[in-house]
């Protein structure tokens, strides 16, 4: 299977997406747009995948590529090729299939509680994880439920968590592709950001990643290597 890999910042950590896919020996063909504007053509890969970035979905003006970026994961995703974006690219799919998109409006930082609806919980994807489970989440931007999407998970600061567009069209908030490695290495590389979206997280990391973290690195896992399955 050939994946291609949208990549929107400097700093992308594929990670549990990352092992299910090198485990399912896919060929991946990286893209970073925001170097050069640069998206793959419908026709070259077998799935897709958009990770987030820390522009908003809307930032045409220093992001030119986005309005192409939000009809290619749609488009994509309506054909029923498999289909991801996680947190910019869950908001990007969302512009793209007609949502609005909210700025500043709905901050999350660190693990936090997700609970699967009812769709959630039946889910060929989603339905691997417990009803109510945490992952982890740094987002501040949001969006509403695209037209003609399956809502598959919620939280309370953020109801959209999840959803899905045709087969396997899938979009999510948070971030789990985020393994504990993850989180350490933004922490060294980011500390006065996360002091700042969550004081005192640094000092408590050690304790809630050994408990919390561990869950969490176990659903994440499994997630993904259920929307591998799908391609």
């Amino acid at each position: 299977m050939r994946v291609a890999i949208i990549e929107n910042t400097a700093v992308t950590h594929h990670g549990q997406v990352g092992v299910a896919l090198h485990e399912a020996a896919a060929v991946i063909d990286l893209y970073k747009p925001w170097l050069d504007g640069r998206l793959p053509a419908p026709s070259s890969f077998d799935a897709l995948i958009s990770f987030g970035g820390e522009q908003t979905a809307i930032s045409d003006h220093s992001h030119p590529y986005l309005p192409d970026l939000a009809a290619l994961l749609y488009d994509t995703a309506l054909s029923g090729k498999a289909t991801l974006g996680i947190c910019l690219g869950a908001q990007a799919m969302a512009r793209g299939a007609g949502a609005t998109n909210t700025i500043g409006t709905n901050p999350e930082f660190g693990w936090c509680q997700i609970a699967l609806t009812d769709q959630g919980r039946a889910d060929p994807v989603l339905g691997h994880l417990p009803p109510d489970f945490p992952i982890f989440e740094w987002h501040s931007d949001h969006f509403t439920l695209p037209p003609g999407a399956v809502h598959l998970a919620s939280s309370p600061a953020a109801n959209v968590q999840s959803y899905r567009i045709g087969r396997a069209g899938y979009a999510t908030q948070f971030h789990f592709e985020a393994s504990r490695a993850v989180v350490r290495d933004w922490v060294r590389r980011f500390p006065d950001l996360i002091e700042a979206q969550n004081p005192g997280f640094t000092a408590a990391l050690p304790a809630t990643a050994a408990e919390t973290g561990a869950r969490a690195d176990a659903h994440g896992l499994a997630m993904a290597r259920a929307w591998v399955a799908l391609i």
